[in-house]
């Protein structure tokens, strides 16, 4: 199991280089340039290269900085992001968690501590605010998120991601519950800190965000635990509404789409409000997620008198 572990963070971190590296690809299509194309065949060795530039960096400390929580905060950050990964349903040498939503919800609340105490540590006002704004905004739709995954949980009768596929094995949920699925995928770029809700990182007015103070490798641990959510945040999303198992092509080739899809709205649309992504978590998602809720609880009553 160890050995499958180690695999499995192994391809994960491979496929954040690459999901980097599509990124880059895309936003340039969208604007009308190349992209990295210098590095090896159409620049695939281009994200090597940037760790390895990022790594050789002087690594910084301010000077008044809270040294130990200033240090940890980002190493916490990915050990989150990758601990993750072991709710996915893997067949082969895998835990197969039967409370395994609960443990993705347990992992998600804890992503807002790193945060918190990274802005906080750097002692830079900037760093601050931009760690406050995260909270807020990730604690926000975390409700969402967690409305959501009731109502799909009452449509399957259990914690368990495995039985996701059985269930959509004729009809996808995303037909079914497509407001549900519109919700869980932006909840989840509000999530990620994502465009066009990534005020953690807000650089037209706050200088960078929580990660203004880091260089080096505490930026790049930072950089890798948000593309690593993006990819793990993706294939939740396949599970819960695209069906599939994850032993079959199909599903690599959604959760890729998934991604890009991230990406596409990053190249698109400009940043919201502040007040208007408050506004839209309280007053349209909850609601929304919440009548969802009532909605299935009362299906599943009826179908079990009946």
């Amino acid at each position: 199991m160890v050995v499958s572990y180690l695999m499995l963070m192994i391809c994960v971190l491979v496929g954040v280089a690459f999901v980097t590296l599509l990124e880059r690809k895309i936003l340039g299509y969208i604007q009308i340039r190349k992209g990295p194309n210098k590095l090896g065949i159409l620049g695939l060795l281009q994200p090597f290269s940037d760790a390895v530039k990022l790594f050789m960096k002087e690594q910084t400390f301010p000077k008044l900085s809270n040294f130990f929580p200033y240090y940890l905060s980002p190493v916490f950050s990915l050990f989150i992001s990758l601990i993750l990964w072991s709710v996915l349903p893997f067949d082969f040498g895998m835990l197969s968690l039967e409370m395994g939503v609960l443990f993705f919800l347990c992992c998600l609340s804890l992503g807002v501590y790193p945060l918190m105490a990274a802005g906080w540590s750097s002692n830079c006002k900037y760093s601050l605010l931009g760690s406050l704004r995260g909270v807020a905004q990730t604690i926000s739709y975390e409700v969402s998120l967690a409305l959501v995954l009731l109502s799909y949980i009452f449509l399957v009768g259990g914690f368990n991601l495995v039985s996701f596929s059985y269930f959509q094995e004729y009809i996808w949920f995303f037909w079914l519950t497509f407001p549900l699925s519109v919700i869980w995928f932006s909840s989840c770029l509000a999530e990620m800190n994502r465009t066009p809700f990534d005020f953690a990182e807000g650089e037209s007015e706050l200088v960078s965000g929580f990660n203004t103070e880091y260089s080096s490798g505490g930026f790049v641990l930072i950089f890798m635990a948000e593309y690593a959510s993006i990819l793990f945040m993706s294939s939740v999303y396949v599970v819960l509404s695209l069906g599939g198992t994850l032993e079959s092509i199909l599903f690599y080739f959604k959760l890729v789409l998934v991604s890009f899809a991230f990406i596409w709205v990053r190249g698109t649309l400009p940043r919201l409000r502040y007040d208007k992504l408050m506004y839209m978590a309280w007053k349209s998602f909850l609601p929304l997620a919440l009548n969802y809720l009532i909605f299935f609880t009362g299906l599943k009553v009826i179908l079990f008198y009946n």
